[in-house]
């Protein structure tokens, strides 16, 4: 439990403000909410995002997600830094959407209930504003392509049997004229693109983040046949889009390579040639997204380097590559070319601004920032940018982390420090905009290490691999040399450490917990897996197959005796400080089941357990409100188990 609310410098309960607790959330050991502490942290809370989503077919206009309510919704900007018109209007989150392609008369969106994401395709008719559901109204549907025509949309669905993603086709003016033209067995089939005159479709077979393949679907005779070749070593490919005369297809792949780089496969004899004067089987890095200029004739494809997004352009005739420098480091999203060929539309967040809506030139270079979110009021200068620092781990492996640093003229002396782990494992610690998590910075002078351990994306695919099955605990050890780190770094109190993550990382927190309960003061736990087998046994079926590539088949037994020794909820008696389990009711990936015996067990030890779940949410918390609250609270948390109760400001 947590101790008396000295923490706001309140003279007497009797005199203190609270927050209403909203009913659909359940609280366990978690004090009241002061008003003072909502009001003091109000800035950090209202900033926005802007995500770039489409650009309208026939006018220089985008369509973005956005939050002007609880949720995040779809709206249209006519032009850079005009007014955001909304276009969707729903208690729960958009997840994206998609103009028809020839006239941009309805848009195609995603969206699901209660963070399910069990996600359905809606139409969205822009001259009547009226809605209109796509998809059967209970599987999962995803992956979302036009024909060029706009007369079919094709897609992946679990209708058949909600386990396997099939290849399905609709009108998307007739929903009733939905089948399925694939069916397919396992869950990581996407559709990818679809040729010029839709009588193909560019598919996808993903076993694992390493492993994967690309096939081509005919329409007309639902006759699949495999693009790439039959390989003796895994490999992986990543996106994939059809040349505009449908003869070559361009992809990414690691094919003898440890990074992911671009080649032109030939759709008649498979041959497979790499692109561009820096994109070889040699590359430094990963190229994480490309697409297609109109015209056919150049790639604009975004490489991560060391978790920053570098735009550039490659012609596809000389082979040429020419880098946009006019971007700021960040990390972008979301790439498309407009129809005039001239323009491309992205996402970009950084450390000092949230993510917004931007477009480049690409024949001039020339930079326009189409969105500007807000911030609450504080300045840009006032959000600290991170250094990369990179450690040996306990094998001599490399391994790094970005480090946020309260400013040392208002937080002299050591600084106590969050650990904050990404989840994934296969996803990646990237310098962009770190929201509320500035609050920890800037009013607690709380210093953050976000790491980027073995298993993470970004740093070759040998590098992911190193966390797989019986490597899994090899991760954790790589926090014990962050802590290490931490011991030897002048600015930072290696007596006053947390650790903090959600889903993946939330696994992390709790194996950091019973590694190094010792070295740290306390853990928050967001939507974490507690045992790996009741996890694989629980999570739904069709993601379960790609879960255990990576983290083991629970049906042998020699693998499932070594996941339940490893799972934190077996090792509960070794956890000796306090936690904090956060975890939606709806989460399809890590069940409720996961946290509920997870808080019960390390009560039964006799450790302090607080608990916050949303019955509205899923695999975090998307609405404004519930986000809120569970940040309020890890405030609190780590005000009284990391900060030893000083006040708040």
């Amino acid at each position: 439990m947590f101790r008396a609310l000295r923490a706001i410098g309140l003279a007497c309960m009797s005199a203190t403000v609270f927050a209403q607790i909203p009913d659909n959330l359940v609280v366990e050991g978690i004090p009241p909410i002061p008003v003072a502490l909502k009001r003091d942290t109000s800035r950090y809370l209202e900033f926005r995002t802007a995500a770039f989503a489409a650009w309208h077919p026939t006018r220089r206009e985008m369509l973005i997600g956005t939050r002007f309510s609880d949720t995040l919704q779809l709206h249209a900007v006519a032009q850079p830094g005009g007014a955001r018109r909304q276009w969707t209007f729903s208690s729960e989150p958009v997840a994206g959407g998609q103009f028809e392609p020839r006239q941009g008369r309805f848009v195609v969106f995603s969206q699901d209930v209660g963070g399910g994401e069990f996600y359905q395709l809606h139409r969205l008719d822009l001259a009547e504003g009226k809605t209109t559901l796509l998809t059967d109204g209970r599987s999962r549907n995803g992956n979302a392509r036009f024909s060029k025509d706009g007369r079919w949309l094709f897609h992946n669905s679990t209708r058949r049997n909600g386990r396997d993603t099939d290849v399905w086709c609709l009108d998307p003016q007739k929903p009733e004229s939905a089948k399925m033209i694939l069916e397919v067995s396992g869950g990581g089939w996407a559709v990818l693109d679809v040729n010029e005159d839709g009588s193909q479709v560019l598919v996808q077979n993903r076993r694992s983040i390493t492993d994967s393949e690309l096939h081509l679907l005919t329409v007309a005779t639902r006759k699949l046949s495999k693009l790439t070749p039959n390989r003796e070593r895994v490999v992986s490919y990543g996106s994939a889009r059809f040349s505009r005369d449908g003869r070559s297809v361009f992809a990414t792949t690691d094919l003898d390579s440890e990074f992911l780089y671009l080649v032109r496969i030939d759709v008649a004899s498979g041959d497979l040639t790499p692109l561009g004067n820096n994109t070889s089987k040699s590359p430094a890095w990963d190229v994480e997204a490309f697409e297609l200029s109109p015209d056919g004739e150049q790639l604009a494809f975004v490489s991560n380097e060391n978790g920053s997004s570098r735009l550039s352009l490659l012609k596809l005739g000389s082979g040429k590559v020419r880098a946009l420098s006019a971007i700021p480091a960040g990390v972008m999203t979301g790439l498309e070319w407009h129809e005039n060929g001239r323009d491309l539309g992205f996402s970009l967040a950084h450390a000092q601004s949230p993510s917004d809506a931007y477009s480049v030139d690409v024949k001039t270079g020339r930079l326009t920032r189409w969105t500007e979110s807000e911030t609450g009021g504080l300045p840009a200068k006032a959000f600290r940018e991170p250094e990369l620092i990179t450690i040996p781990s306990f094998d001599q492996l490399k391994v790094s982390a970005f480090v946020y640093r309260p400013d040392p003229q208002r937080f002299p002396g050591k600084r106590p420090v969050a650990v904050i782990i990404h989840g994934g494992p296969e996803s990646q610690s990237r310098p962009g905009f770190m929201a509320r998590y500035n609050y920890f910075l800037n009013e607690l002078g709380i210093a953050l290490v976000v790491p980027n351990v073995r298993g993470s994306a970004g740093y070759g695919k040998r590098f992911l691999t190193l966390d797989d099955g019986y490597l899994r605990e090899d991760s954790v050890k790589d926090i014990g040399a962050f802590l290490d780190w931490i011991g030897t770094d002048s600015g930072l109190d290696p007596a006053r450490v947390s650790v903090m993550g959600g889903s993946y990382g939330g696994y992390m927190t709790l194996a950091s917990l019973v590694h190094f309960s010792d070295r740290l003061r306390c853990g928050v736990d967001v939507v974490g897996i507690s045992n790996f087998v009741t996890f694989l046994t629980n999570t739904q079926e069709y993601r379960r197959d790609l879960r255990r590539v990576e983290y083991g088949d629970e049906r042998d037994p020699r693998m499932r005796a070594h996941l339940e020794k490893i799972s934190p909820l077996n090792q509960v008696d070794r956890i000796r400080v306090p936690l904090f389990v956060v975890q939606g009711k709806n989460d399809p990936r890590v069940p409720l089941s996961e946290a509920e015996q997870m808080v019960q067990a390390v009560r039964a030890n006799g450790r302090t357990c607080a608990y916050l779940m949303a019955r509205d949410e899923g695999h975090g918390f998307a609405k404004k409100p519930n986000a809120d609250f569970q940040f309020l609270s890890t405030i609190l948390f780590l005000q009284e188990h990391l900060l030893n109760g000083q006040s708040i400001r």
